[in-house]
């Protein structure tokens, strides 16, 4: 875990600023205060932190700058990228969750829609040397899409019993904790995965059509079928409905 101690405001905000768009885990100690036993990388500055009384000799220490804040995350997330391979899971669905799994170490989580999955795949996994991407098997036509559109080794995990129970007052994590999850299961190498679209999946496009449709009417099944497979997207879809008429 990233932990940042030091006494600087200005660079005490600008590391937790680029720590929290990226989302990753740390905690804040108060400079010389006893390190938390999970701490791998401490970020603090030249003058807050005797490297000598207290920073332990098998964590990794970064010196950051007012006016350099991302250097300084940048280096500790390759400090911590060095423990162990970079393993992605991911939940997919209306709402995929992702998480970046560094050996055993959750390094960082994200909660998107799933056209913007690819893209936060290889920004994470940029800098890993021998990344993997698991994909839980539900959620069948968004999963096929996501295999299809990532240039990286792809596993296909079993997703069954990998979305934990929510206690109560916990909301909105359940994807992200499923992810965690699946990043963890070892699964079936693939490079694509077939599927035909279910009278069950073109229905719920074409309901979703007609609610975008301005006249309320539904793409045939020809054109949900197309959406289904990823050929084309719904609007494309509406629009050659459109054009038909």
């Amino acid at each position: 875990m990233i932990v940042v101690a030091t006494e600087d405001f200005e660079l005490y905000h600008e590391v937790l600023a680029e720590l929290r768009d990226r989302d990753l885990q740390f905690r804040t100690v108060e400079p010389g205060a006893d390190l938390p036993p999970e701490t791998t990388v401490v970020i603090t500055d030249s003058g807050s932190v005797p490297l000598s009384t207290s920073i332990p000799e098998d964590v990794e220490r970064v010196l950051a700058r007012p006016e350099a804040p991302r250097s300084a995350v940048e280096e500790a997330i390759s400090l911590l990228r060095s423990e162990g391979r970079t393993v992605v899971g991911v939940d997919p669905g209306e709402r995929p969750g992702i998480a970046v799994l560094v050996g055993d170490r959750v390094v960082a989580a994200h909660q998107v829609g799933p056209e913007e999955v690819p893209r936060v795949i290889r920004a994470e996994t940029a800098d890993a040397p021998d990344p993997l991407v698991r994909v839980g098997d539900g959620a069948r036509l968004i999963g096929a899409r996501l295999i299809e559109e990532l240039e990286l080794p792809v596993e296909l995990v079993d997703e069954t019993g990998t979305t934990p129970h929510l206690g109560a007052g916990v909301r909105g994590v359940a994807d992200v904790l499923a992810a965690v999850n699946i990043a963890r299961i070892e699964g079936e190498r693939v490079q694509t995965r077939s599927v035909e679209p279910t009278e069950g999946e073109l229905t719920r496009i074409q309901d979703r059509a007609r609610d975008r449709s301005e006249t309320n009417r539904a793409i045939d099944a020809g054109l949900a079928r197309e959406v289904a497979l990823g050929n084309l997207t719904l609007e494309e879809a509406l629009d050659r409905h459109r054009e038909s008429d």
